[in-house]
């Protein structure tokens, strides 16, 4: 099969589809392999390091997209990219279709198979491929916190971990699962005072016995948030419907409990973000302040630490590339049922549910 890599054009876009080694498998199986110029610089991977493990080297993105028979990228196509999709090529990617309508129909229109990242699923409901993106996303989030906490970044001027004779500051998880354990980890890890909620008493007996004493648990509800919001200084949004937009949990009248200088990170913003007031920031322009609450909602904040983050997604895209290579995307869907997960539009058709039901447009099933 013949495989492109372009070069990411979003905002501050660093990482890359696939590193040199990800390539190398590749061509041991066989596969052509099309590397845009300057595609890996972003993660320090050099056009030649790519050339040494066999890949072909195209000066540019419409060249990619016009040899290849399969795409393999990070982020969702940018509508300068719409043009360049063809008919029945393999697009496989993150594509968080639930957030952009937009994006959605221009798939549609493209007659590609557009396999998504976020929703290939494993049988006991985890996400292997959005896994790893989602622990660089949940440690991030309690960085870029803290960060805008300090004044200068129009925050309240908190310390997160505080020092002695001084209380931290308090901090509130809205989401037990990948994200909400990562920044609850690396919250707790600087001294803060964590309070975490979810909405599976299961999940919440597991992170009591995980996490160190400054993380506490409570159950999930809208009443609950409410209360542990008010005295917050820092609130990370960490729910996530997979597929699905999703649910605002706390609504822009909420904001008028909070102190002025509270910091709100959305990392659900992919997927239409779980506050109200949400709207996807970039890295070069990252915040905005509603009723004197400083909002954080980057859309890829994985790829401000490139380096781990393409090395990351690899480990986890290899396998399912090799196995759509080999096989041919419907041949591998049919024996490989996560991946099959992973198919959303496919010839025109809308074949994931959650991405129907998103923008009320015609669900159609797969019928293989």
């Amino acid at each position: 099969m013949k495989i492109g890599i372009p070069k990411e054009i979003k905002d501050s876009e660093h990482r890359v589809g696939m590193t040199p080694s990800g390539v190398l498998t590749l061509v041991e199986n066989k596969h052509d392999v099309f590397v845009q110029s300057g595609a890996g610089l972003g993660s320090r991977f050099s056009d030649d390091e790519y050339r040494l493990v066999g890949a072909k080297i195209l000066k540019t993105i419409e060249e990619v997209y016009d040899i290849s028979e399969m795409i393999i990228k990070v982020k969702e196509p940018l509508k300068k990219e719409y043009s360049l999709i063809k008919e029945g090529q393999i697009i496989y990617t993150f594509f968080h279709f639930a957030s952009s309508k937009e994006l959605t129909q221009a798939m549609i229109d493209s007659n590609s198979i557009c396999i998504a990242y976020e929703t290939v699923e494993n049988s006991d409901g985890s996400l292997p491929l959005l896994t790893p993106m989602s622990e660089v996303a949940g440690r991030m989030a309690a960085q870029q916190g803290a960060k805008f906490l300090e004044k200068h970044q129009n925050g309240c001027g908190i310390l997160l971990g505080g020092i002695p004779g001084v209380s931290p500051a308090k901090a509130v998880v809205i989401g037990g699962g990948v994200v909400g354990t990562q920044s609850a980890k690396m919250l707790s890890g600087l001294g803060a005072d964590v309070t975490i909620l979810d909405i599976s008493l299961e999940r919440l007996r597991e992170l009591e016995d995980i996490m160190p004493k400054n993380v506490k648990t409570k159950f999930s509800n809208h009443y609950n948030i409410k209360e542990c919001i008010k005295n917050a200084h820092l609130v990370i949004g960490a729910v996530l419907l997979p597929g699905a937009k999703a649910p605002n949990l706390i609504t822009k009248e909420m904001l008028k409990d909070l102190e002025k200088g509270t910091v709100l990170v959305d990392v659900a913003v992919d997927q239409g973000g779980c506050f109200e007031t949400t709207k996807p920031t970039t890295h070069s322009d990252p915040t905005y302040i509603i009723d004197d609450v400083l909002h954080y909602s980057v859309a890829n904040m994985p790829g401000a630490v490139p380096m781990t983050s393409t090395e990351g997604l690899t480990n986890a895209t290899i396998y399912y590339a090799i196995e759509i290579a080999n096989k041919g995307w419907k041949q591998a869907c049919i024996e490989n049922n996560p991946l099959k997960k992973g198919l959303n539009i496919v010839r025109g058709d809308i074949v994931y549910q959650a991405v129907a039901e998103a923008f009320n447009m015609k669900y159609t099933k797969l019928n293989f």
